[in-house]
């Protein structure tokens, strides 16, 4: 079957759904101007035949497994992916845009995208099975980040050393569990997120909060879209913003509140996916000499939520100047002080965090970040921006300029 053979839509799921199934696996744009066409049409449809009439709440993962399942020929089924992933990111055959179709649907309706957002926002099996664990020990040590609660503080201390602490699959993974055992906790009052000692020649022996995705990786093919890039937004980084949704809390008296006020400790630098992540935090200390970078644009991708957050907390001069022009904001520059809050000495970074724990810990901390998160960033306007993010980031990872990108950075890794 092809493009100009089609017949037209009908109006009825299963009918729609049948035609589509014709095209399978196709990965050309008149397969995907159609997919596009059929969710268009169906997006709640669908979304309701895949949760069981929004009973039930699958994370991303599982939501386009069953909808490769239920839905034939509308996202790559487990052994089309299984095949992609196995391959670099130059030689891929780009089954993941099909996946940016089906969640940039989703996200894109305000029935299926808050649900799919609220089904993000519950805590997952790992931190479940985890947690009666650290609520004993106070400790839990994940290959990519380690956490330990001290006093009223969880302090989560990212682990990926030999990488400058860069973000790949198993560092978002790892976060997200770390994250919800925090929020968890009743014992943690505020968490504390800062990056471990390095084991990188060029740093060895000093703190760095995170160099961002690891280029490495995602040139290697081993950058998942729907496990790290949409994963990070949906999971831990809105769960910082907004905390955890447990099954029942809607329903208790007084409310059950599960989120609580977030720390970020920088040494050296937040690149990237850190400088992001900042983004999300109540409060920011650096050292003296740490800088705020997003080089997104000359990578070639979209930096995240970072172009959603960034120009409402420095401006969108500034916001233009750090993501179209690679401009570094140093902690101790005046631009600084809109996106760190404090700048000390190396030495006195651990008594600010000390101090600035016990402060967030007042009673009526929560309350007032609870409204200032609501006045800031509203779940609509977070899932509009992350309807089109998952679009343009599929599209982004499969361009041109990016593979071109992929290619001389392999080909210079080979030749050293």
């Amino acid at each position: 079957m092809t493009a100009r053979l089609f017949l037209g839509w009908t109006g009825d799921l299963d009918t729609d759904a049948g035609r589509l199934a014709e095209f399978g696996p196709d990965g050309s744009d008149a397969a995907r101007r159609l997919r596009t066409g059929f969710l268009r049409r169906h997006a709640d449809a669908v979304y309701d035949r895949l949760t069981g009439g929004r009973r039930e709440r699958p994370r991303i993962e599982e939501l386009a497994r069953r909808a490769a399942v239920a839905f034939p020929g509308l996202v790559p089924d487990a052994d089309q992916l299984a095949a992609d992933a196995a391959r670099p990111q130059a030689a891929k055959e780009g089954r993941e845009i099909d996946r940016g179709i089906f969640f940039h649907a989703l996200l894109g309706s305000p029935t299926a995208g808050a649900h799919l957002l609220d089904s993000m926002l519950r805590p997952t099996d790992a931190a479940l099975a985890l947690l009666p664990e650290f609520r004993r020990t106070g400790k839990v040590e994940l290959p990519a980040v380690h956490l330990e609660r001290t006093g009223a503080g969880a302090h989560l201390t990212i682990v990926n050393t030999h990488c400058l602490n860069a973000e790949d699959n198993q560092h978002v993974n790892d976060m997200e569990t770390a994250v919800d055992l925090a929020l968890l906790d009743p014992a943690v009052r505020v968490g504390v997120v800062r990056g471990g000692v390095m084991t990188h020649p060029r740093y060895r022996g000093r703190r760095v909060f995170s160099a961002g995705i690891n280029l490495a990786e995602l040139h290697a093919g081993r950058i998942s879209y729907t496990g790290f890039l949409l994963r990070r937004e949906l999971g831990y980084i809105h769960k910082l913003i907004r905390g955890l949704r447990l099954d029942g809390d809607e329903e208790a008296w007084p409310p059950v509140r599960r989120d609580k006020p977030w720390i970020a400790a920088v040494d050296a630098f937040a690149v990237g996916g850190g400088a992001q992540l900042l983004l999300a935090f109540d409060r920011v200390i650096a050292e003296a000499g740490a800088y705020f970078s997003l080089p997104a644009a000359q990578e070639g991708i979209v930096p995240g939520a970072g172009n959603f957050r960034l120009g409402r907390l420095a401006g969108g001069r500034i916001s233009r100047q750090v993501i179209l022009w690679g401009r570094k904001v140093w902690a101790q520059e005046p631009d600084g002080r809109l996106l760190f809050d404090d700048v000390v000495e190396p030495g006195a970074l651990d008594a600010a965090v000390t101090d600035a724990v016990e402060r967030l810990s007042g009673p009526a901390v929560l309350a007032n970040r609870r409204m200032l998160n609501l006045a800031e960033e509203s779940q609509d306007g977070f899932r509009a921006y992350m309807a089109e993010f998952a679009l343009e980031q599929a599209l982004r990872l499969y361009s041109p300029d990016v593979l071109d990108k992929v290619y001389r950075f392999s080909a210079h890794r080979g030749a050293a």
